[in-house]
């Protein structure tokens, strides 16, 4: 299965992108979806102007992020990969009205990230990657290339002096793939659980393997270098046209979702909930927040669930939960509650679905 954006449907999104920003220019004193997290913000220590850092700026993740900081007040540096996207953000640098500037760095280039990082006081890297054949999802290839990437963001943070923070976006993905044969797993998923590398080999779910030893490269480098990092860990992404607009990692994020669902480790997150919950945990840096962040805001335990999130991709919904019962399957449970407790307008917790 491939999903291909086209350039007309990148310049449809742009612009719709551009529109929010000019209505949110106007709205810092009134009612609106994110009034009550930027009233929180403010009241315990302004940021407003800060210089902060987005990898990969233009991508689905990033500019929900862009324009999520963006009315939160903070200044932007973004980072592009070609000419294509740096004509792409042209007119979103106009609607920011100063407050947003491009810059072209490579990921692969860690003299290329350091000069995009100077003078910001955050990064948020939201390793994002598009297959080019737009058919495979996410190949053996891709997830070697994402821990190189990985370690070139966090060294080019250490390189930079102003660099403070970094918020870095794994992945669910490498929190819950085990082998259910073992005894001694714990039933419940949290920001403590790794995917076993050896699993996601043997079942070539190269996906969670990259996410996961991205991560943990990230942090083996902040150990060593003393770097202030977190790491934030969405389910499967959904939001408007999220298959089309965002088909490598939700077509990558798939594999295995029959099994996620039977173990009841299937879950999504909006991307404007996962957007808020990157600026919640890059507030909460400043009092100490650290480690990784578990983050989703549904989890898929219903026929009808996964009916409503196949029909939303385009596929059978037999792709997502099969056609029998799974009701003598070992379940496990998903813990976000470390997240929610951070943030000023939390999600839904775990416990909710525990009361069903």
């Amino acid at each position: 299965m491939g999903v291909m954006c086209t350039w007309e449907s990148e310049k449809v999104e742009t612009e719709a992108f551009c529109r929010k920003l000019v209505a949110a220019a106007g709205k810092d004193d009134e009612g609106g979806r994110n009034h009550h997290l930027v009233s929180s913000y403010y009241e315990d220590g302004d940021e407003k102007g800060t210089l902060l850092c987005v990898t990969s700026g233009v991508s689905y993740v990033g500019l929900a992020l862009v324009n999520h900081l963006l009315q939160l007040g903070y200044s932007l540096r973004i980072t592009v990969e070609n000419p294509e996207e740096m004509e792409k953000v042209k007119e979103i640098e106009k609607s920011a009205e100063g407050k947003l500037e491009a810059i072209m760095a490579k990921l692969t280039d860690i003299d290329g990230l350091e000069n995009a990082f100077q003078g910001c006081r955050g990064v948020f890297h939201t390793s994002a990657f598009t297959d080019p054949a737009g058919l495979s999802g996410y190949t053996k290839s891709m997830a070697e290339i994402e821990v190189r990437v990985a370690e070139n963001v966090m060294e080019a943070c250490a390189r930079t002096p102003s660099i403070k923070r970094c918020v870095f976006t794994s992945s669910l993905a490498a929190c819950v793939w085990q082998d259910t044969a073992q005894s001694d797993l714990t039933p419940v998923i949290n920001h403590g659980s790794w995917s076993s590398e050896s699993f996601c080999i043997e079942k070539k779910l190269w996906y969670a393997l990259g996410k996961m030893r991205a991560e943990k490269a990230a942090w083996r480098i902040a150990n060593e270098k003393g770097l202030k990092l977190t790491t934030i860990c969405p389910a499967l992404i959904t939001g408007p046209q999220f298959c089309h607009r965002n088909p490598t990692a939700t077509i990558a994020y798939l594999k295995g979702g029959q099994e996620m669902y039977s173990l009841g480790l299937l879950a999504t997150v909006d991307v404007t909930k996962l957007a808020e919950a990157h600026a919640s945990v890059l507030k909460a840096m400043n009092n100490n927040a650290s480690g990784r962040y578990i983050c989703f805001d549904k989890v898929i335990d219903s026929q009808s669930g996964a009916e409503n999130l196949a029909k939303e991709i385009g596929m059978p919904k037999e792709k997502i939960c099969g056609e029998a019962s799974n009701s003598s399957v070992r379940r496990f449970e998903l813990s976000n509650e470390k997240l929610c407790r951070l943030m000023s307008r939390p999600l839904r917790c775990y416990s909710e679905y525990q009361m069903k």
